[in-house]
């Protein structure tokens, strides 16, 4: 996510502040649309034959309705942006928690940002648990030929998926668990859309943001690994075409 110093620590108090809130308050289970039942989390066998992750769409997490229809192109994402959400490192790695925090983030980008949902496509909770961010993302990701227009990098909201990642990342790393579910996460994309493990970038690789975090962006050269690894290959994963990121302002 984009922030300055200053809107990072904004965004943070604000999200803070709605998840401190608590689940009901922030969105009454009955709020959520009677005409699309969650189907639950979603599975994806690996070529490993290792389960991927399991996907809470965003009925399974109590999301309100976009305010206008979410946009699907007609075409394939070329890369995948890594973000962290610049929110506290907290230890409570429950499901709730991961829950909470798909309300929080969409109540932040929709009441704050004036976004029509949640920005990035996916999210990914400390507690290793993947959520739906922008309705739709997960069925458009399951059919492999369309992409829902984000709304987590400027520039890039056409052409790539977006993957945000609780914490803030700055000197320290994310949990092992999140970081192999990241790792699983990318993995999927990248096969069903035919990304080259090669296209895996930071935010700050297209704007001038600090996000996802030092540490995590050092992280990325590994993470590229650790998908083509997943997805069957063992060479070693050439240089994304953009890997210098601009100043910090």
């Amino acid at each position: 996510m984009t922030f300055t110093p200053h809107s990072r620590l904004t965004r943070r108090a604000l999200v803070s502040a709605a998840l401190a809130v608590g689940a009901a308050s922030i969105l009454p289970p009955a709020a959520a649309s009677p005409a699309r039942a969650s189907t639950g989390p979603r599975a994806f066998q690996r070529r490993d034959d290792h389960p991927a992750p399991e996907i809470t769409d965003c009925a399974g997490w109590g999301a309100r309705e976009a305010s206008e229809p979410v946009v699907l192109l007609a075409s394939r994402p070329e890369k995948i942006i890594i973000h962290h959400t610049a929110t506290a490192n907290v230890t409570d790695y429950s499901r709730d928690r991961a829950l909470r925090l798909a309300r929080a983030i969409q109540t932040y980008h929709m009441d704050m940002q004036g976004w029509i949902d949640t920005g990035q496509h996916f999210t990914i909770s400390r507690g290793a648990f993947v959520l739906e961010g922008r309705h739709h993302s997960l069925a458009a990701l399951d059919a492999g030929a369309q992409t829902v227009r984000g709304a987590h990098c400027v520039g890039q909201n056409n052409v790539a998926i977006g993957i945000e990642n609780e914490g803030t990342y700055m000197t320290v790393q994310p949990p092992p668990a999140q970081f192999s579910v990241l790792a699983d996460l990318c993995a999927r994309v990248c096969r069903q859309y035919d990304v080259p493990a090669s296209e895996i970038y930071g935010h700050r690789d297209f704007n001038s943001t600090a996000c996802p975090g030092d540490t995590l962006y050092a992280l990325l050269p590994k993470l590229r690994e650790d998908v083509a690894r997943r997805l069957g290959s063992a060479e070693p994963v050439p240089l994304p075409r953009r890997p210098e990121h601009p100043p910090l302002d």
